[in-house]
């Protein structure tokens, strides 16, 4: 089987959640099959693996609705995209895409960082379903990071195609001891500042929270730190701008717990992130949290600070923090990407052997 998988999500310098995604997928998956990637920027190639690759057009350029006219020219079996949105004109192998989450249809808000047509165009397709079902059901097949994410696709009938759990994984630290309760008083904070994240809360609580700090990882803008600095006492917001991975590792490490109030998700990698290192979770109580993060997570009313003050309160207590820990790591066994390449492959073989039998 000539499996070809989409790297063009990869980005430059840097990865962000769906670079790391594609990155560690496709390393863990080369070890199953020979893989050839996709890539769009040699200068992508940093961040990849060691791999065959092949150039071609950029996933936000105007000729991606017919990228399958180069793609076609390279034979493959199967292509898997980490994204919904590969081009399927006249493709003449199998297409397995990705719905990593149904966020947008919400919070229709996209991302700032794309380019303005890009952005018009993401307002417009999340205004109906009829877009995101035309689409998918021109693939042959689409997994998805969640349980809960499959469930709101079969709700809302997305797609005719079979949907499939392909979990997220994170790499397990090679000489991890068992963590100590902590000695001083820091939450962490992964993730973006958009609207649905309530990133606002987490700034709130503090409030009731002598002592604490709260290490906010991710890259932002002045207009947000002025916005949330007003929120939160004096000195008691860390600004990393952008933490390196190892900075992220080592703060994950010392700290009391990792905290997230967000409205929506998809999978919520962060949490296994710090669960893996035996750092316990303070999540907002809803369904894809619950799913990842089981007994091991700590939830809160993401309308209420005081809900997360009583979280964070009651690891103040030595034992529960221990437990809370130890079931945190607990709970990270289950989501490795090896894990993840394993089930990804059966997907492709699944959907190459539906496509050939139905073309017979």
């Amino acid at each position: 089987m000539k499996i070809f998988f989409d790297c063009r999500y990869t980005r430059i310098g840097r990865h962000d959640g769906i670079s790391r995604y594609g990155s560690r997928l496709v390393e863990e998956l080369s070890k199953l099959h020979p893989v050839t990637m996709l890539i769009s920027d040699k200068r992508q190639l940093e961040l990849l693996p060691d791999l065959p690759w092949e150039l071609v057009s950029s996933p936000t350029g105007v000729g991606e609705p017919f990228v399958a006219l180069q793609v076609n020219k390279l034979n493959p079996d199967v292509v898997f995209t980490p994204m919904q949105t590969m081009g399927p004109f006249w493709r003449k192998y199998t297409l397995v895409t990705t719905v990593h989450d149904l966020i947008y249809y919400k919070h229709p808000t996209p991302p700032h960082n794309l380019p303005w047509p890009v952005r018009v165009m993401w307002r417009v397709y999340h205004l109906t379903w009829a877009f995101q079902r035309a689409l998918l059901n021109r693939a042959d097949a689409h997994v998805t990071d969640s349980q809960t994410t499959r469930d709101q696709m079969l709700e809302h009938r997305l797609t005719k195609n079979p949907i499939s759990v392909v979990t997220l994984g994170t790499d397990s630290p090679d000489e991890s001891p068992v963590r100590a309760v902590p000695t001083s008083r820091e939450l962490v904070y992964m993730g973006s500042y958009m609207p649905y994240k309530n990133v606002e809360l987490m700034a709130r609580a503090l409030q009731d929270l002598p002592g604490y700090t709260l290490h906010l990882m991710s890259r932002t803008d002045n207009d947000v730190k002025a916005r949330l600095t007003e929120l939160a006492p004096d000195s008691s917001l860390i600004f990393h701008d952008g933490a390196s991975d190892e900075v992220y590792v080592e703060t994950l490490s010392r700290a009391t717990a990792l905290v997230s109030a967000s409205r929506d998700e998809g999978f919520g990698l962060p949490q296994v992130e710090a669960m893996v290192l035996g750092t316990p979770v303070l999540l907002s109580d809803i369904p894809i949290f619950r799913e990842i993060s089981g007994p091991a997570g700590g939830f809160f009313n993401p309308d209420e600070p005081a809900k997360l003050v009583r979280e964070v309160r009651a690891l103040e207590d030595p034992a529960v923090w221990q437990k809370r820990s130890t079931a945190a790591r607990a709970r990270s066994a289950d989501f490795t990407w090896t894990k993840g390449a394993a089930e990804l492959s059966q997907v492709l073989q699944d959907a190459v052997a539906a496509r050939t039998q139905s073309r017979k």
